[in-house]
């Protein structure tokens, strides 16, 4: 039997290395791997698979990239955590180009019969995110846009190109909205890292250091909700061999506030820690949760990780890794 050839575009990525070790586990697949990053900066690297050094935010690059391909993935993006964010805005905004061109070559090259799109949270209007009780968000909560600025409206617009490629060329695409995924094999320290790994690195280096204080941005009582990686890949597989075309999303309904995640990690080390907190920091939305009606009707199922149970593997993984630092 012929070998699906399947392109994942950010494989050197947090999420994108994830998939492509679920993926390379499929005898049926024929699995090729592209990043802007070297191979020795990716998360996950599978030497014998079909790897890629391209930036797809050039078109050239994008037609190589997909080529013959039935399944196309596209995670890659310029976005990290909000100190990245803060400081690169309009590198953040160009990631449009990587998905207008990947679906100009998809529609090109390609013998498509998926191409994935991943948008974020970030699409959701800021005045719905301003409470700590917020009310959890809705897929249909988008519209009318108020996205955030730095690099909401870049995923709004490219969630809207997408059903634009379906509607008008029949490109049969699939969007799921990332509530937060956390886990091990991601970013945890430059100011590229999400809250999980950055409590867990905090809390870590306290522990190394025996100066047992913590430093929060803000007051530590904003709210989210986040995403273990598992949960996330089994909603990706659903949503991929689904009919559904809409943006959907993907993201656990166990809200915590920032003090609350670094409750856990203070458990998961063993310590308690003096918490000082910076007011003055750079911060997205003060509250954020999905709403889960609907990927429950669409396939009786949800996100139901335990943020206790994925962090402790995530703080395992830092862990390790700042031992073997240097």
């Amino acid at each position: 039997m012929a070998k699906k050839l399947i392109v994942v575009c950010g494989a050197g990525g947090f999420i994108g290395g994830h998939l492509v070790a679920k993926l390379r586990q499929d005898p049926s697949n024929l699995v090729r791997a592209v990043d802007i990053k070297p191979f020795r900066e990716w998360f996950r690297f599978f030497p014998e698979l079909n790897n890629h050094q391209l930036d797809l935010q050039k078109w050239n690059s994008c037609g190589a990239a997909v080529n013959q391909a039935q399944v196309v993935y596209n995670l890659a993006c310029n976005m990290s955590g909000m100190g990245f964010i803060e400081k690169n805005r309009a590198l953040c905004s160009r990631s449009v180009l990587i998905n207008a061109h990947l679906l100009l070559a998809a529609q090109s090259y390609a013998r498509l019969e998926r191409y994935f799109y991943a948008s974020s949270a970030c699409v959701y209007p800021a005045e719905k995110q301003t409470n700590t009780n917020v009310i959890a968000l809705r897929e249909s909560d988008a519209i009318p846009a108020e996205p955030e600025k730095r690099c909401g409206w870049e995923k709004l617009f490219s969630e809207q190109h997408c059903m634009d490629y379906r509607d008008d060329f029949g490109v049969p695409v699939r969007i799921a909205r990332f509530h937060n995924v956390y886990g091990p094999y991601g970013t945890w320290n430059g100011g590229h890292e999400k809250a999980p790994a950055a409590i867990c690195r905090k809390v870590i280096e306290a522990k190394i250091s025996g100066k047992h204080e913590i430093k929060i941005e803000g007051d530590g009582e904003q709210t989210r909700s986040f995403t273990h990686i598992d949960d996330c890949l089994i909603a990706m597989e659903l949503l991929m061999h689904s009919d559904f075309s809409e943006p959907l999303n993907i993201g656990s309904s166990e809200l915590v506030t920032v003090n609350q995640l670094v409750t856990i990690a203070e458990n998961i080390a063993g310590i308690k820690l003096k918490r000082n907190y910076n007011p003055s920091a750079p911060l997205s939305v003060r509250g954020r949760n999905s709403d889960n009606a609907l990927i429950k009707s669409l396939f009786n199922w949800e996100p139901s990780t335990k943020l206790t149970m994925g962090l402790e593997t995530t703080y395992q993984w830092i862990y390790d890794q700042m031992i073997a630092q240097p």
